[in-house]
Order: C-alpha cells, then sequence, then structure tokens
C-alpha cells in the first residue's frame, strides 16, 4: 500500500400518489423527549388543530391534476430514467480506454522509468562502493531494479494488448454514446413537455397561496409538539412564537432558504429578535437577511472550536455575536465585494463556522498582511483560498507540532495537513471574507465549494458529479443545480411552492433528481428548477486545483500579478544617526516578481516582498546599500511569518560566512526580527538575503533596518 493511499486512508421513477398525513409525520425525525406541562399539552393540541386545519384548507385550494396527466408523467419520466441508465452504461464503457491507457503510462512511467532510475542510482553506488558490504548491498539493489524493471516490461505488454483491443472498439463505444445521449435527450425533453401539459403555469406563478403554505411548512417542520415545548418555557416564548406564525414574510423567507434544519423554529424566532434588537440595520436589506440566516443556521447549537489551550472559552458560538461580527466587518468594507447581494440561504453557508468571532477577523488580518494578491486577484475562483494552494503544504507529518494556544485554522496553517484539514482551512478562509461555502467530500478525499460571481466552483477535489454535500442535497450536481436556480429570484419561488404543496400532502422531501425519486409535487419542482438553468443557460465552472488536492506542487499556470514599483517605493532612507531603512522591494537582483519572490501591495503603504513557499532550491534578493560610514550595523527585519523555525541568511560583500538572522513566529501579524549584527564599508555595500532547501515556508517582509552599533552599546 502506498503512502498516499495510507494518508487517504486516514483522511420518477415519481410516486405520483397522494400521501397521508401520518407519511408527513413519519419522514421527520422524533424530536427529543422533554415533558409538556398541562400549559404545554394544551398548546400542543391548540397547535395540532390549527396545523390540522390549515392543511385541509390547503388540500382543497392547491389545483387537482388530471389523472391521465399524471399517468403521461409517470411515463415520461420512466422512460428518461431508462435513457440514463443506458447513458451512464454507455459512458462507463467508453471510459476503459481512459482505464487502459492510464494502465500503460503507469507502466511505463512509474514502473519502468522508476526502475530505470534505480538502476542508475544503484548502478553508481556499486560504482563508487569502497567496501564488500556496500558492493554486495548495490549489487542486490542493481539486481532488484533489473527485475522490476523485467517485471514491469512485461505488465506493459499485458496492458498494450488491452489498450490496443479497446482503441479498436473507441469508433463503436463512441457513437454508441453519442445515440445515448440523443435518446436521453429526447426522454428530458418528452418530461419536460408532460409537465408543462399539468397546466400548473399558473398555480406556481401565483402568491396567493404563499402565507398559508409557508405557515404550514413552519409549523410541521416545527411539529406541534416542538413548538409547544418552546412555548411553555413562559410568556416570553409563547409570544415569540405567536408573533413568528403572524409574520407570514418571514415565514416565507425561512421556507425559501430551506427552513431550520431541526425545526427549532421557536429558539430561531428567539435569536432573530434578539439580533433586531441589538441593532436596528439588522431590520432590512442584506444585513435582515444576514440576521435571518444567524438565526436559522444557529438555531441549533454550533459547537465553537478555540484553541486546545483556551480551558474557558465558550462550548458554543454565540449567534449574536456572530451577527454582530458579520454586520461591523461589513460596514467597515472588510468583506468580499459580493457579500451585500447574497440571498439568506447563501449567508447561512458564511455564518455556520465553527471557529471564533476573533480568528475570522485574524484570518482577514492575516491575509491582508501575509498575502494581499490573494484578495485582490481578479481569478474568484481562487480569491482567498489560493492560501491552500501556496501555503498550507500537505502532508501530516508536522501536525504533532500543533500549538496549544494557538486555534486550529492558526495551527493548520503553520504545520499543513492532509485534505481534510486544508479544506478546512480554505473554508474557514473564505468564511472570513463573508464568501459562502461548504464542504464537498468525495470517496477518501475532502473538497470545498464556494460561491463565485460566475457560480459555484469545486476547489481541491474533482468536478461536479464526483461527490457529494451536506445537509438537504444528498448528490452535489443537486446542490450545483439550487444554486443555479436560485440565481433567479422570482422563478426560483416556484421550485419552492411546488414543494411546499408537496408537504401539504405529505410527499417524501426530495432536493434532486440525483438525491432520490420525488413524489408528484416535489417532481414538478424539480423540473420547474430544470428550466429555470436550462433558460438562463446555466455553465457549471470546471473544479480548481484537482491536482494538488493530496500534492504540493500544481500543474495549473499561476499568473504572476504584476506590481509596477516607483522610485519612492524603492527609496532607501538613511536618517540622521546613520539607521538605514532598506525596502524589501528595493533590490537589485530580482527587479521583478519571479516564481520564488513575489512583489505586491502592502496593507502598511507602498509594496512588499513575499518569499514563497512554493519549490525548493535557493532563493535569494541583493541590495546595493550606501553606508554613510564604515562599522557595525544591527539588522532587523519588519516580517510576517505564519509559521516557526525560519531563517535568513545575509551575506555581505562577497563573505563566505553568511549571518544567520532568526525570524519570529508572527501568526500572520506585523513583527520585527532580533538584531543581527554585519559589518559594512563606506559607500557601496552588496548585501544578500537568501534562504534555501527543501522545507522553506512562505515568509513577506517590508522592510530592513541597519543601525550603526556604537562600540559602547556593544
Amino acid at each position: 500500500m502506498s503512502g498516499r493511499t495510507v494518508i487517504r486512508t486516514v483522511c420518477l421513477v415519481v410516486a405520483m400518489v397522494m400521501c397521508t398525513d401520518g407519511a408527513l409525520a413519519a419522514r421527520r425525525a422524533a424530536p427529543p423527549v422533554v415533558p409538556l406541562t398541562e400549559a404545554g399539552q394544551k398548546l400542543e393540541a391548540q397547535y395540532s388543530g390549527q396545523l390540522k386545519a390549515l392543511q385541509a384548507e390547503l388540500q382543497k385550494a392547491i389545483p387537482t391534476v388530471d389523472a391521465q396527466k399524471k399517468s403521461a408523467c409517470l411515463e415520461a419520466r420512466a422512460f428518461e430514467k431508462t435513457a440514463e441508465t443506458d447513458r451512464n452504461t454507455k459512458q462507463k464503457a467508453l471510459g476503459k480506454i481512459g482505464r487502459a491507457a492510464g494502465s500503460v503510462n503507469h507502466a511505463k512511467g512509474k514502473w519502468i522509468g522508476g526502475a530505470e532510475k534505480g538502476i542508475v542510482s544503484s548502478t553508481e553506488k556499486l560504482k563508487n562502493a569502497t567496501t564488500d558490504a556496500e558492493r554486495d548491498a548495490a549489487k542486490q539493489e542493481l539486481a532488484n531494479w533489473q527485475k522490476n524493471k523485467e517485471d514491469g516490461l512485461a505488465a506493459l505488454k499485458e496492458r498494450q494488448a488491452v489498450y490496443d483491443a479497446a482503441k479498436q472498439e473507441e469508433p463503436k463505444l463512441i457513437k454508441d454514446l453519442e445515440d445515448a445521449k440523443e435518446a436521453l435527450a429526447k426522454a428530458q425533453a418528452a418530461t419536460m413537455k408532460a409537465i408543462k401539459d399539468l397546466g400548473l403555469e399558473d398555480a406556481l406563478s401565483s402568491d396567493r397561496l404563499d402565507a398559508k403554505l409557508a405557515k404550514y411548512v413552519v409549523m410541521s417542520e416545527a411539529t406541534p409538539r416542538g413548538l409547544a415545548e418552546f412555548s411553555q418555557q413562559g410568556k416570553k416564548q409563547a409570544k415569540l412564537v405567536k408573533t413568528l406564525l403572524s409574520d407570514a414574510d418571514l415565514m416565507k423567507q425561512m421556507a425559501i432558504a430551506d427552513g431550520e434544519a431541526n425545526g427549532k423554529y421557536g429558539q430561531a424566532m428567539k435569536i432573530y429578535m434578539d439580533i433586531q434588537k441589538a441593532s436596528k440595520k439588522a431590520q432590512d436589506g442584506e444585513l435582515q437577511r444576514l440576521a435571518l440566516a444567524v438565526s436559522l443556521e444557529h438555531a441549533t447549537p454550533r459547537g465553537q472550536r478555540s484553541a486546545v489551550g483556551d480551558t474557558d472559552a465558550p462550548k458554543y458560538v454565540d449567534p449574536l455575536k456572530r451577527y454582530m461580527h458579520f454586520e461591523k466587518a461589513y460596514l467597515a468594507d472588510e468583506l468580499d465585494p459580493g457579500f451585500k447581494a447574497h440571498s439568506v440561504w447563501d449567508y447561512r453557508m458564511t455564518v455556520d463556522g465553527e471557529e471564533p468571532d476573533e480568528i475570522l477577523a485574524w484570518g482577514r488580518e492575516m491575509l491582508h498582511n501575509y498575502r494581499p494578491d490573494h484578495i485582490s486577484t481578479p481569478d474568484y475562483r481562487w480569491r482567498y483560498v489560493a492560501a491552500v494552494r501556496t501555503d498550507i503544504r500537505y502532508g501530516s507529518q508536522f501536525n504533532k507540532f500543533d500549538k496549544p494556544e494557538l486555534q486550529f485554522f492558526q495551527n493548520i496553517l503553520m504545520n499543513g495537513g492532509v485534505c481534510g484539514r486544508r479544506a478546512f482551512f480554505g473554508r474557514f478562509i473564505l468564511r472570513s471574507f463573508g464568501v459562502p461555502t461548504t464542504a464537498r467530500p468525495q470517496p477518501g478525499h475532502a473538497a470545498l465549494t464556494h460561491w463565485t460571481p460566475d457560480g459555484w466552483v469545486v476547489c481541491l477535489g474533482g468536478g461536479w458529479g464526483a461527490g457529494t454535500t451536506k445537509g438537504r442535497y444528498t448528490k452535489d450536481r443537486d446542490f450545483l443545480a439550487s444554486t443555479q436556480a436560485r440565481e433567479n429570484d422570482e422563478a426560483f419561488v416556484e421550485v419552492k411552492r411546488a414543494q411546499w404543496m408537496g408537504d401539504v400532502f405529505g410527499e417524501k422531501q426530495v432536493f434532486g433528481l440525483l438525491s432520490g425519486e420525488p413524489g408528484f409535487w416535489y417532481g414538478v419542482s424539480l423540473y420547474r428548477q430544470r428550466k429555470i438553468i436550462e433558460e438562463a443557460k446555466a455553465v457549471a465552472l470546471a473544479a480548481v486545483g484537482t491536482d494538488i488536492g493530496e500534492a504540493n506542487e500544481t500543474k495549473e499556470e499561476i499568473l504572476i500579478e504584476k506590481v509596477g514599483l516607483t522610485d519612492e517605493d524603492k527609496a532607501i532612507v538613511v536618517a540622521k544617526d546613520g539607521t538605514i531603512t532598506v525596502p524589501a522591494v528595493a533590490c537589485s537582483n530580482p527587479t521583478s516578481s519571479t516564481g520564488k519572490i513575489l512583489f505586491m501591495d502592502s496593507v502598511l503603504g507602498g509594496k512588499q516582498l513575499h518569499y514563497s513557499r512554493t519549490g525548493g532550491g535557493l532563493a535569494e534578493c541583493e541590495y546595493t546599500i550606501a553606508a554613510p560610514k564604515a562599522g557595525t550595523y544591527a539588522v532587523s527585519a519588519r516580517v510576517v511569518t505564519p509559521t516557526g523555525d525560519q531563517h535568513l541568511l545575509i551575506s555581505v560583500n562577497g563573505a563566505t560566512e553568511p549571518v544567520d538572522m532568526v525570524l519570529p513566529l508572527t501568526v500572520g501579524m506585523w513583527d520585527t526580527s532580533e538584531p543581527v549584527e554585519v559589518a559594512l564599508v563606506k559607500g557601496k555595500n552588496a548585501v544578500t538575503f537568501s534562504r534555501g532547501g527543501e522545507n522553506i515556508r512562505g515568509l513577506t517582509i517590508k522592510d530592513f533596518t541597519l543601525k550603526p552599533v556604537s562600540p559602547d552599546n556593544r
């Protein structure tokens, strides 16, 4: 078993039949058993009566659909499912050619190629052996590699034969797949026509029943008993439930945003009203939507992940503080420009993190200090989250150095991790800037997906269809479909109306055509959703970072942002006392950004220099510094480091023994290193700052200070 395998191991046919009220109750998770007081029992009976009366009223008001038209939908959907299965079978058959090609390439590359490298290495060892033991060991190693190559050649012959045979079938397989796709397209069109022939356009486009439908959804998901359990706590709680059930617009907002996952609508209402009292700004617009998102997402308490050493930290995230944190950050213009336009549903995937609020603030400040280019990049697929690609090294070997005084995400930045920790950090840094994101796991691997102005994109994993998402959308493509349809607010509410009607008739909740077999109304909703997506001509974004899901170096082209340097940016200043301040970007070599050394705008003003983690080997910057007089100078650097044990080697005027400058662990903040002493001659000095090795980490430098050292002060 390979090391990577070990790490990874660690790491309709539509039932268009109306159901009974009992089926609705059966599909909901049983609420926790909380004894009802006498008052609570009366409240439960009251809520139950309201719910049943509301259901009966709605069932009469919802349009009756002709049985023959339903049957036609059933038949069309059955044909579509059959065509889809056939398409998948043909696709899999064609895929065997690619798998065979991969097998051949593996034999040629890793197997035979690896053996040939081993033969060269062991031959060199044999040539350089000086003892019998060394010669015997080298001979044995050489024999092993030669045998390995022979095995590889034999395997290649077999695999090549399989591939050649598969290639002969390729034209037929391609034709079969094209025919299957065409048949599926026709079947899908037939289903869409059958749905259209139901004549439900007017019913779905009308908001006439919205208030009652939304109320039914809220009450049924909360359950009469759940509402009674909350209300019996006191007059304030009972009033909150009454206020909620009287606010049709609020309930509709909740229902469109997928409601409260565990039916805790009373607690959601309490949080919402607490926020309203704490902030007048939360009463309308984007901040009202944000407040509701926090309320729905935190009605079921969300555990807070504090530093291990912080034993007095709160157990749960405080909903009010979470809202106030984002309100403050938004009003201070610290969040992504797209934050203002998000829906309640989007905001939920921004405010649902386990990190303390102060760590969200740290994430923003850290990235502004350390990698501001990740914030300004126009490539939204990598905006903010590029930190995973550049700075979260792959592997778990350093996780044992996690510091208990640091929070989980700070430790990930410092010590890296396998796919899980990297995806966790990626989602965290996106949330820090107010970008909606959620987990997108796939078999044996953790990845994430996040919002961009052009649609949601998968990062660090396979493309859409390779995994799942949490919550209602079991299959990731069903989640994607919801994101695409929700772009059209006015049309998407028709999708929800059909689902609410399905709830009234007790249908099983199915939120995607790949996630289960929907009942009649849920089937109507999902085909309405498909139509919205087709009319919008929505295009799914390709995944990014697929090749670094379990690696450090990407094959994707990384565009280096060009930053122009002015004379002022590079101006070296000598103070009256002889102290020399050298901007890090004032180097004579390099004079522009490279793969290892990057110039970028600085949050402190002017420019700053970044030594990249990417790649090994030597990275150095040369400076020409004019000293006002000869002597000893104390050199310090103003830096940002996300990790410890970092050094800069300083060589002056070609000295063969460089001076070692130890850099502080700043955890993403600005700090100044302890000074080290170098000798300068009067006039021009060639000073080189360098780093080398295979395990260098990212480092950002604003400037260097060289202060004359008086003999009396030494």
